[in-house]
């Protein structure tokens, strides 16, 4: 009897990790789970990509539906996701806010000046404060915040247009 179990535990316990592992499989990437959701969104204030001087503070946005987007210049996933948020500027009645996440101002700014700027603000995050805060993984990452500065959801990754669709806008207008 002994001699059994000893061999069935083992086998046992690697069929357990077999379900882990499948069950892994099925799960998507962009569907990580945030403490941040129905959470105040951080609060900062950071100077802004086109001109230093001058700052941008997430408290101007309280009273408004917005998206913060996290992305870089050295992101190549950033550029990818570019030409859907210049499409979103133009097509969804809320502002995008950027943040320029661990980058240099000239190369961002390059960037901007030759994919187009879909941005209402740009602020920079040269340290990463802001994006640890929001508990940012990768870039890029967009956040969509509410009247009270509550994040509803967030995107890992850049927004699809399936995302954009069946996820964003309808949020967006319930919380319009």
């Amino acid at each position: 009897m002994k001699t059994q179990l000893k061999y069935l535990i083992p086998f046992v316990i690697f069929l357990m990790l077999i379900g882990f592992f499948l069950k892994g499989l099925n799960l998507d990437p962009r569907e990580v789970p945030s403490p941040l959701i129905n959470k105040p969104a951080p609060m900062f204030e950071q100077p802004l990509l086109n001109d230093a001087s001058k700052t941008f503070s997430s408290n101007s946005m309280l009273g408004q539906v917005w998206l913060l987007n996290v992305w870089a210049s050295w992101c190549t996933a950033c550029r990818d996701e570019h030409p859907l948020l210049m499409a979103m500027s133009q097509q969804i009645d809320v502002p995008i806010v950027g943040i320029d996440y661990k980058d240099t101002n000239p190369e961002a700014l390059d960037v901007l000046s030759k994919l187009g700027n879909p941005y209402s603000a740009v602020a920079t995050d040269v340290e990463g404060r802001v994006g640890i805060d929001y508990g940012v993984y990768g870039v890029p990452e967009t956040y969509l915040i509410d009247k009270e500065g509550v994040i509803r959801y967030k995107q890992i990754g850049p927004i699809t247009v399936a995302a954009l669709q069946e996820k964003i806008i309808p949020m967006i207008k319930g919380l319009k």
